[in-house]
């Protein structure tokens, strides 16, 4: 099994540390997401492991070997850029087939590996077209083809739908993660928008200030984010803060009530006493009488195409926002199930 393995990554951008200790892997067939907001790094690290900049420190070592010194045509890695980086006065054969001929590859292999690269994006007998004819979603594909024709053994993908309307974003981001799974290679994906790294990823990585502060399967991020910041960051924003008063069940007494909790992931549970941080899960639990309730007077009722946003407030001064199939009325009292996964003690 082919794997990348970053470690502890370390880069300065005008005098100031912008990556801190960045470490993760990478293995075959798996796409990992780097998540994180604008500005943190995330197209950096991309270019380092292609070779186009050098970090102050750390390592990215390929089944074993080193790479930091190895130059960037040995590395067979493919980087996509988010302008897709298409040559406007060459046709879209001539666009996929510029990486296999700059590897002096066979006339007749650079033919057949072009139409199936083609084939691959679903833009087969495209192959003459003009690229300044094609739409937006057209190009994305045929730059996502430019990078698999040379067959890289590294896929890396810098914000490819960043440039698309939502409408074609959307049409585009189960295709990408169809076609990313067919390649059967390793897969970094770069991106900040929270429901494409959903739909696309296999594992997520959340940058922050420098570091990974959270890097496991998808659905686990979002059913367990390590702290306050990831949670807020996925959109998460119901934090109540309390104390420990039992560690088995784990329970703690906030202002608006005691909450049977889900401990800090990876962590030894707080004691008795110590003052901790809750998630309220916005979605509430479908367990219903199995489950423990919070009650608030709705403030806000808001209709969302296919869900209503409900805010509720709990206790005095405290607002909790949560998803629900119904609406409500305005100072209607409405209690909303939680179960203690729905009930998140986040690390500080």
């Amino acid at each position: 099994m082919d794997q990348l393995t970053v470690k502890d990554l370390h880069k300065q951008y005008e005098g100031k540390p912008l990556l801190c200790g960045v470490s993760f892997a990478v293995n075959t067939g798996e796409t990992l997401c780097l998540l994180g907001a604008s500005g943190s790094g995330k197209s950096t690290i991309l270019r380092i492991i292609a070779g186009i900049e050098t970090p102050e420190s750390g390592n990215m070592i390929w089944n074993g070997q080193e790479m930091n010194n190895v130059p960037v045509y040995q590395r067979n890695f493919g980087l996509m850029f988010q302008d897709y980086a298409l040559f406007p006065h060459l046709n879209v054969e001539e666009n996929v087939a510029f990486g296999l001929r700059m590897q002096k590859i066979p006339t007749n292999q650079v033919k057949e590996r072009v139409c199936a690269a083609l084939d691959r994006v679903n833009m087969t007998g495209f192959g003459m077209r003009r690229v300044t004819d094609l739409s937006g979603g057209e190009q994305q594909r045929i730059a996502l083809a430019r990078a698999l024709a040379p067959q890289p053994r590294l896929l890396m993908l810098d914000e490819p739908l960043a440039a698309l309307d939502r409408g074609t974003r959307l049409e585009l981001q189960e295709e990408l993660r169809s076609v990313l799974h067919a390649a059967g290679i390793p897969v970094i994906y770069v991106t900040h928008d929270q429901e494409e790294a959903i739909v696309v990823s296999d594992r997520l990585a959340l940058l922050n200030e420098g570091r990974i502060v959270q890097c496991t399967a998808t659905e686990s991020v979002f059913a367990a984010p390590r702290n306050r910041w990831v949670a807020a960051f996925l959109g998460m924003t119901n934090f109540l803060r309390g104390t420990v008063v039992t560690e088995s069940p784990f329970t703690v007494s906030t202002d608006c009530g005691v909450f049977e909790a889900t401990p800090p992931m990876d962590l030894q549970t707080p004691s008795v006493g110590s003052q901790v941080t809750l998630l309220i899960k916005p979605t509430g639990s479908s367990e219903g009488a199995n489950s423990h309730c919070i009650t608030g007077r709705v403030v806000v009722s808001a209709f969302l195409g296919d869900h209503y946003r409900l805010r509720l407030e709990v206790c005095t001064g405290i607002q909790l926002e949560f998803s629900s199939p119904r609406g409500a009325q305005i100072s209607e009292m409405l209690s909303i199930p939680l179960s203690p996964q729905d009930v998140i003690c986040l690390e500080d």
